[in-house]
């Protein structure tokens, strides 16, 4: 995803792992436990591409279920 301020395109854009239909961006983590800037990254790539709805998965719990987080802009 590109970073571009006021009409000027910097080359030190962010990779989003997922994005789906563009319009939902999906978060891939395999951590013990998901943290603040864990939302605050998904945060800030929803805010920059616009979209409303973001996925964060973390792998690395028991069950899948427990380990996906909706944000919703």
């Amino acid at each position: 995803m590109p970073l571009i301020y006021k009409e000027i395109k910097l080359d030190a854009g962010y990779r989003v792992d997922l994005l789906l239909e563009e319009s939902i961006i999906v978060e891939v983590k395999s951590v013990d436990a998901l943290c603040d800037i864990h939302l605050a990254q998904i945060l800030t790539y929803l805010k920059l591409s616009k979209c409303t709805l973001g996925l964060l998965v973390n792998f690395n719990v028991s069950h899948l279920k427990d380990g996906i987080k909706r944000i919703v802009m």
